[in-house]
């Protein structure tokens, strides 16, 4: 049985995970390196809990048995030893580490597969985690990287060794366009990420080095940045990056129209286009009441003729009008009210590439 003191190993290790539990647990979060194999599907584990409730325990453990049995419960026990045997070093869970769990290990080695059992299951699994990141947010100086919308402040935090990308977590940018291609987790699963990149950065950095990180509202799309994270990362000081506007409007152009655009059609080739341009639709709606109804009338005109434009041509030169509308008249000055609130916390300013080595000497020290 694995215990608590082992379990930052495991993560550093990508080991590989059997989760026991049903369908419905395992959406809800689970570890990285996971598959999920239940002991007792949706349908079976509701009709074991409403038994339990019912009759108490030792007939639902009966009923549990009797509907995991003969043919299925052979199939089970297969798939999970199949598992197992292709991935060394396995590890299984539940919930808590209890019943469903020991019996599935007890099963596997009867069948001649040994595997290790989770003290605690994925409660403890997840306590660790959660663990992780509230230390993180006591023992590591941070520097939050901001600056206006375009300055390519996430290729600039995956420049740096010591950083987080917490957006790449969330799969979201954390804007009005943030919305990616792939669903963002749960919010279970975005902080297993989180904390288990933090412990990879414990890990390479060693001493109490200053972790990097961009300048976030609590919020990126779904997912919410633990609040004892947050809150050392709202106290931190802040660099901010500051390049040419024309600069601003090709990098959002690259981000989110070329890049979005091609990432909607390796995912639908034959409805990609008109994914995208619901992508962008949605984008601007968001966005209408602080717009203003004129501006976003505007915008809307200048996004249906962008996208007109390149799907007759191929051209995305006209998507930088509303880029640029969008840049001057929102984005822009929403940012420059909220960078006056945060003026006393700028401890630099610079181009992106003068940001980026003074974060490298910083470190360097």
């Amino acid at each position: 049985m694995v215990t608590a003191e082992c379990f930052h190993d495991l993560f550093l290790q990508n080991t590989s995970f059997l989760d026991v539990r049903a369908e419905g647990e395992f959406a809800k979060g689970h570890l990285p390196n996971a598959i999920n194999l239940p002991i007792l599907n949706d349908q079976e584990r509701h009709l074991v809990g409403t038994c339990y409730k019912q009759q108490g325990q030792q007939a639902a453990i009966q009923l549990g048995h009797k509907l995991v049995c003969g043919e299925l419960k052979i199939l089970r026990i297969k798939n999970w030893c199949a598992y197992a045997a292709n991935k060394p070093n396995t590890h299984v869970y539940c919930w808590r580490g209890g019943m469903r769990s020991n019996l599935a290990r007890r099963w596997m080695s009867e069948a001649g597969i040994d595997v290790s059992l989770i003290e605690g299951g994925y409660k403890a699994l997840r306590r660790s985690l959660m663990q992780v990141i509230e230390n993180a947010a006591r023992d590591y100086p941070m520097i939050r990287i901001g600056g206006q919308t375009g300055v390519a402040k996430t290729c600039l935090i995956n420049k740096l060794n010591c950083s987080i990308d917490l957006e790449k977590y969330a799969h979201h940018r954390g804007s009005s366009f943030g919305r990616m291609v792939n669903r963002q987790p749960t919010q279970a699963n975005f902080e297993h990420f989180l904390a288990i990149d933090l412990l990879r950065k414990k890990q390479l950095l060693g001493g109490k080095k200053t972790l990097f990180v961009e300048d976030e509202s609590r919020s990126i799309g779904l997912s919410s940045i633990p609040i004892t994270f947050f809150e050392a990362m709202r106290r931190s000081p802040l660099a901010v990056v500051e390049m040419p506007f024309e600069f601003r409007v090709q990098r959002v152009l690259q981000d989110y129209v070329i890049d979005m655009l091609a990432a909607y059609q390796a995912k639908d080739a034959e409805k990609g286009f008109e994914c995208f341009s619901d992508y962008l639709f949605e984008g601007l709606l968001r966005i209408q009441k602080r717009l203003g109804l004129e501006r976003y009338k505007d915008a809307n005109g200048l996004l249906t003729n962008a996208l007109h434009t390149q799907f007759i041509t191929g051209d995305v030169s006209a998507h930088k009008d509303w880029i640029t509308l969008l840049l001057r008249e929102y984005y822009d000055p929403m940012y420059a009210y909220q960078i006056q609130k945060n003026n006393a916390s700028i401890a630099f300013r610079g181009s992106y590439t003068e940001v980026l080595e003074w974060a490298r000497q910083l470190n360097a020290a």
